[in-house]
């Protein structure tokens, strides 16, 4: 991989920046790049959910913790079919498909391949997060005609080992390399607010820099404490810390759709546009991410009219 001229204190001077002199900056870098009043809208479905082998400490879906998650078996791609439509109907550009696995099992890969074309059929971006890929599945994703894999990096690597045991955070960028090597678009990200300090945020942004390729896609999520799992009682990040993350990520990656992503209901309107103005420019849409919830379909759309946003569904309407 080849290493970014930046180093760990070039990122920390801008984290560092006056609150409201970092805002200016990211905000300029954004409208340098991105049409401001541009939103992706992207849906995420939960296609197998539960009893995943991995202890990823804030998530329900692990059989390691005593949540009161419902365990479902794979979904057909009829159900699938059936929330594209759903999906596309309602304005959404990008359709990402989710499974509670540490890796994917060969005796359901035929069926995620055929998922993957039936969000193609259906005139929709398709992205996956299905747990660690070797260089066969990733080029059958890529031939099934998958544009995206999301596969985050959660946080800094010093901080991984407080959250998941099962796997390394090598590990993680071992898949990103084999699908950025294979031609699938990277949307890789992390959590915020899990526990880990400003230098781990610095650090987690340092890790994307160095990847052969920056992400095209980057979730920024905020932690949604879940009961049963080892992060329930985590404080609660504070905001303005949040959206200088948000920020001091556009700063860096100028032309990354930065996503709004889990975490979303429990954040103010105000909190919101916020970060909309220092840089996310795109949302998992719909009521559901993976197994937590996530703003009304409608509250939504009311919102970015309220700011002004043009969305997909709000263009197609006005035409």
């Amino acid at each position: 991989m080849k290493k970014n001229k930046l180093d760990f204190q070039d990122i920390a001077k801008v984290f560092e920046m006056p609150f409201l002199d970092l805002l200016y900056q990211a905000h300029l870098t954004h409208r340098k790049n991105f049409k401001v009043s541009d939103i992706e809208l992207c849906t995420l479905l939960s296609v197998k959910t539960g009893a995943c082998p991995e202890d990823c400490g804030y998530c329900s879906q692990s059989s390691k913790h005593n949540t009161d998650i419902k365990i479902e078996k794979l979904m057909t791609t009829d159900e699938v079919e059936k929330n594209c439509k759903i999906a596309k109907q309602k304005g959404s550009k990008r359709f990402c498909i989710g499974a509670g696995w540490r890796n994917p099992p060969k005796k359901h890969f035929e069926r995620i391949l055929e998922m993957v074309k039936v969000i193609k059929n259906n005139g929709l971006e398709a992205c996956a997060t299905l747990g660690m890929l070797d260089k066969d599945q990733a080029m059958r994703l890529k031939e099934a005609g998958l544009d995206y894999y999301n596969h985050n990096i959660d946080t800094s690597e010093n901080y991984y080992k407080q959250i998941i045991t099962t796997r390394t955070f090598q590990n993680r960028l071992d898949t990103l390399e084999i699908v950025d090597n294979i031609g699938i678009n990277i949307c890789c990200g992390g959590i915020v607010g899990m526990g880990e300090n400003r230098e781990d945020r610095i650090n987690f942004i340092l890790t994307l820099l160095n990847l052969k390729n920056p992400p095209k896609s980057i979730p920024i999520n905020m932690l949604v404490p879940i009961k049963g799992t080892p992060l329930e009682h985590v404080k609660k990040i504070d905001t303005i810390e949040f959206v200088r993350m948000i920020a001091k990520t556009r700063v860096f990656f100028e032309k990354s759709r930065i996503r709004l992503s889990a975490g979303r209901e429990s954040m103010s309107e105000e909190m919101q546009a916020l970060c909309f103005f220092v840089g996310a420019n795109s949302i998992f849409y719909g009521d559901k991410l993976l197994t937590t919830n996530n703003n009304d379909v409608n509250q939504d759309l009311d919102f970015m009219k309220k700011l002004g946003i043009s969305t997909d569904l709000q263009n197609k309407n006005a035409n």
